[in-house]
């Protein structure tokens, strides 16, 4: 098995994809120790982070094997190609852009580039994306994915924006293979307040979420 093929297995292997967007490289270390307590291994810092190559090099030194720490709001080859350089082991964009995509894979690292429509959805698939990113996922809810992978159940699909503690399950059951969640996640209060305790519960939530939606979807 490639690097990048187990770094997809690991992304969906727990089914929760934590994006964070931190004030520090330091406040980012105690978010990361406190997803890992909760079971949460996969950690995206989103290119919107302050100093944003130096977290993620910052963390991979700090976290080890213990986590897979990607990047986000990749825009352009030369982003992904600078954020793989710092030791980003994934890549995700908002958008669809091949170069983005060509950029992750010339590093055997997986890419999950955002589109929106069925089209753009397929296109991003047939263009090598590993999973595809919908976004923003809350528009329409847990019955597109329904919707889009009827025709296309090969489709790998993640949804970013609207995924909360009430809406987890839903996603699992309508076909998401891993979720991409935010500040239901990592919230601001937490992070204003440095309850870090608060981001460990939510993550078990989540992962719990998943595991038994999961089992529910294959009984």
């Amino acid at each position: 098995m490639t690097d990048r093929a187990r770094a997809v297995e690991r992304l969906c292997d727990k089914g929760v994809v934590a994006v964070v967007r931190a004030s520090s490289s330091e406040q980012l270390m105690d978010v990361a120790d406190a997803l890992l307590g909760g079971g949460v291994e996969c950690i995206e810092i989103t290119m919107t982070t302050p100093n944003a190559l130096e977290v993620i090099s910052a963390c991979r030194k700090s976290l080890g094997a213990s986590a897979l720490v990607g990047v986000g709001s990749v825009l352009s080859a030369d982003v992904a190609r600078q954020a793989v350089e710092a030791g980003a082991q994934f890549v995700v964009s908002p958008v669809f852009k091949v170069e983005v995509i060509d950029a992750a894979h010339a590093a055997d690292l997986p890419c999950i580039p955002g589109a929106f429509t069925p089209t753009e959805i397929c296109q991003a698939s047939d263009a090598g994306a590993d999973v595809v990113k919908v976004f923003p996922g809350g528009q329409f809810g847990p019955k597109y994915f329904k919707d889009v992978l009827a025709p296309m159940p090969h489709l790998k699909l993640s949804p970013t924006g609207g995924v909360n503690l009430d809406t987890a399950a839903a996603w699992i059951a309508a076909g998401a293979v891993t979720l991409g969640i935010g500040s239901s996640l990592v919230t601001k209060q937490s992070l204003a307040e440095g309850n870090f305790a608060e981001i460990r519960r939510l993550a078990g939530e989540y992962v719990r979420i998943v595991a038994e939606a999961r089992a529910a979807r294959a009984s």
